[in-house]
């Protein structure tokens, strides 16, 4: 348990301990096991474990900024990162507020190993952290930029065009995304599986069906809030996606059952209710208790 380990690193253990290889054993056995900040607190102990924890920060393949608390400071993040090549994974949601492409583009450029990026809520970065994370990250299979407004179409292309193995992305409340846009994403990344262009207006059935068209492993695919996507796309959808899994669709005023029941005979997962089970739902709120009803069919 973490908790056990942390105990065998106190000081009067501490020369037994980095005795022992580091690079064999400590950074992969052990160290790995312990949280991120624990692992900050014991660079305060001696120099060698400064010198080892360093070592560690170097070495790490996932980094996730929630690890170390709420907010981590911005010198604080350029100190951790400075030495590392080999991230996997690298999730920054905590960093919204002074994240910028000053601090992140040195961290794309040095990591081309990168599979996974989450950028949620970033907003302070510029579409020139899209195109660097293009350029810098041919093997990226996911990528969450919901909610950074910054990302335009120009930017999109470039990561369409780098990124051909991607497989999930959000785009969720990227407002600046139409339907061109999005077509050219899924006809150049066809492998995608999970899509998300929720709470954006300008996303139309042109996408849709481009993307039920380019996209046959697609799974997941959020259009919540997406005004413009009518019955026809959602058909089309239906027809050339087998493998989808669930489809969001609330609050897509002009999407109706007569498009959803092909998706939900196949067991798709919809966010929305049939018709009838709708009008209990609204009728159980109008008059307190669920009515008892006796339906012949």
């Amino acid at each position: 348990a973490p908790s056990c380990l942390m105990m065998s690193l106190t000081p009067s253990r501490g020369c037994l301990l980095l005795d022992l290889p580091w690079e064999d054993i400590l950074v992969p056995h052990i160290l790995c096991h312990l949280p991120l900040q624990q692992l900050l607190s014991l660079q305060r102990v001696s120099k060698s474990f400064q010198s080892l924890i360093q070592l560690y920060l170097a070495n790490m393949r996932c980094f996730d900024s929630t690890q170390i608390g709420p907010a981590i400071p911005r010198a604080a993040f350029v100190n951790l990162l400075k030495d590392n090549e080999v991230l996997q994974q690298l999730a920054l949601q905590s960093c919204s507020e002074w994240l910028t492409d000053r601090e992140l583009l040195p961290v794309i450029g040095q990591n081309r190993h990168l599979a996974q990026i989450q950028l949620k809520g970033c907003a302070q970065l510029s579409r020139h952290a899209l195109v660097a994370i293009a350029l810098s990250c041919p093997g990226l299979r996911r990528l969450s930029l919901a909610h950074c407004e910054w990302v335009d179409s120009l930017a999109l292309r470039s990561l369409a065009d780098h990124c051909k193995a991607l497989e999930a992305l959000d785009l969720t409340a990227c407002r600046q995304l139409k339907d061109e846009a999005v077509c050219y994403l899924v006809q150049k990344c066809g492998r995608l599986k999970s899509l998300s262009l929720a709470v954006n207006a300008n996303v139309g059935d042109v996408a849709v069906e481009e993307i039920a068209k380019c996209c046959p492993e697609l799974e997941h695919l959020d259009l919540t809030g997406c005004l413009r996507v009518k019955n026809d796309s959602i058909r089309v959808l239906a027809e050339y996606c087998p493998k989808l899994r669930s489809l969001k669709v609330k609050h897509c005023h002009n999407v109706a059952e007569s498009s959803l029941s092909i998706l939900r005979s196949r067991g798709v997962e919809l966010d929305v209710e049939p018709p009838l089970q709708r009008a209990l739902v609204l009728l159980q709120d109008v008059v307190g208790f669920a009515p008892f009803i006796n339906l012949q069919i």
